[in-house]
């Protein structure tokens, strides 16, 4: 088995590109979440000031981030959509501040066009789009003029609609083939392939059976050929899984899922705790490498 996940991984690609920067695949990729929302379904109001946002970046940097997401629009289930005004309002002054006093990449999460020029602009390197390229038709143009790198997510609708749909004949099968679309859009828009990464959205338009499915299938998505990030921190459905209501208290269950989703060809991790999951992916990697790792 250790072989197989040797394979595996270096079969994937070794770097992603963002606007000016590369990131290192060849283990794992550390992505701290920084939501400067009031109302993301764990951490909602707590860094919602530029001094807040800029204290949380810096433990992330100092716990070991390789990148930090910034989002200002919850994508939690059932959220709403704000205007894209309202967004560059509040993630703007924040990247800038950012890019002043850290070093580390930062990236956008959004799916508004005008919203990504923005930051971009602002100095982000990688535009994360929940929607694969899907809600705003000017994304995929306006990625490729910025330089940026890009991940693309697959979900079924807007987050105030996605989980009314939940049936799959195979919850793998779509996601890939949905992705696959979202990288020949990419494409089509002048998007090196060497700047975009996949998700497979997991708790996007899933139910538990669906998230758990993909996550036992997840090496199937390096048939697309792209770097793969798995976004699973603190979701509701590892605290359907273990009984815990409290998001605060997922931090096992998340771990559990870095692991396993390194050994089976993940390398970005999109988290909020930083130093516990950078732990979990090191020996995930250390395990898959075996009597290799010293070498390493």
């Amino acid at each position: 088995m250790t072989k197989g996940l040797a394979v595996q991984a270096t079969e994937l690609p070794e770097f992603l590109d963002g606007r000016s920067v590369r990131l290192d695949l060849r283990g794992p990729c550390i992505v701290g979440i920084l939501n400067v929302t009031p109302d993301s379904f764990t951490d909602g109001g707590l860094y919602s000031t530029v001094e807040h946002a800029l204290a949380q970046a810096r433990r992330m940097a100092a716990e070991g981030a390789d990148l930090i997401d910034v989002g200002g629009e919850s994508t939690r289930p059932g959220a709403l959509q704000i205007s894209a005004q309202e967004e560059i309002d509040r993630v703007l002054p924040v990247i800038e501040a950012l890019q002043c006093e850290l070093e580390l990449p930062l990236s956008i999460d959004t799916n508004k066009s005008v919203v990504a020029r923005s930051a971009v602009s602002a100095g982000a390197e990688f535009v994360n789009d929940i929607s694969g390229l899907n809600f705003d038709p000017e994304m995929a143009a306006t990625v490729a003029a910025s330089g940026a790198g890009l991940v693309v997510m697959h979900t079924r609708g807007r987050p105030d609609q996605m989980q009314k749909d939940t049936a799959y004949d195979d919850v793998v099968a779509e996601v890939c083939s949905t992705l696959r679309q979202s990288l020949e859009l990419a494409a089509s828009a002048g998007i090196s392939t060497d700047k975009v990464a996949v998700d497979p959205g997991i708790g996007f338009g899933k139910d538990v059976a669906g998230n758990l499915e993909l996550l036992r299938r997840i090496s199937a998505l390096s048939a697309l050929g792209r770097p793969i990030l798995l976004g699973t921190s603190r979701k509701s459905f590892i605290g359907q899984v273990l009984g815990q209501g409290d998001p605060g208290q997922r931090l096992a269950g998340t771990l559990a899922t870095v692991a396993l989703g390194f050994a089976s060809g993940a390398r970005l991790f999109r988290v909020h705790d930083v130093a516990a999951a950078r732990d979990a992916a090191m020996m995930s990697w250390a395990i898959c490498q075996g009597r290799d790792w010293a070498s390493t």
